[in-house]
């Protein structure tokens, strides 16, 4: 498996795009995150979070294609259930993951995917624009306007139920784990 500093490495090599690479590290931090509290492998969580749109550029950004060529320039790097829950992370692209352990991934990395939009896009609009800022009332508030971050997808966040955690506390990790990296993300 990768160590950290290769995929780092890996991404920036595929992904040019600053604010894409930053969205990465923003994922990343919320997976590990969510494995520490949920008692899943940290290091295999991030780095899936980390790497989950390392295709980004290669595809073009088409959604329906978006999520696919990651498992093909990961291949041998993760295992196999990763890349499953990396193509599948995507809802546009059809891929259907189908190993129980990227079942248990795929919700979290969902969930994680959109919530750090939510946070980042809730941070902006504070008088700072840091994360520092934010709070989970806000990010509540912000959650319940559908005007607000309207590419965030509230069902894609409310997939993290289904790990057992409530949307209170998902916010609530996701918030701290993205204070811890606030520097990283220039927020």
């Amino acid at each position: 498996m990768l160590t950290r500093d290769e995929a780092l490495a890996l991404l920036t090599r595929f992904v040019k795009d600053e604010k894409i690479v930053k969205h990465c590290l923003a994922v990343e931090a919320i997976m590990r995150a969510l494995a520490h509290r949920l008692g899943e492998d940290e290091e295999l969580w991030g780095l899936v979070g980390l790497l989950h749109d390392i295709d980004y550029d290669l595809t073009g950004r088409d959604p329906k294609k978006h999520g696919l060529e990651a498992p093909k320039i990961l291949k041998g790097l993760l295992p196999d259930f990763a890349l499953e829950a990396i193509a599948g992370h995507n809802e546009h692209n059809g891929f259907e993951a189908k190993d129980p352990r990227a079942l248990k991934i795929l919700p979290a990395l969902r969930a994680a995917d959109h919530l750090s939009g939510l946070i980042i896009a809730t941070a902006l609009v504070m008088p700072g624009k840091k994360i520092a800022e934010v709070k989970i009332k806000s990010l509540k508030r912000k959650f319940k306007s559908k005007d607000f971050a309207r590419g965030v997808s509230r069902e894609r966040i409310r997939e993290i139920e289904k790990l057992g955690l409530t949307l209170d506390e998902f916010f609530e990790l996701g918030l701290d784990a993205l204070k811890k990296i606030a520097t990283q993300l220039g927020l």
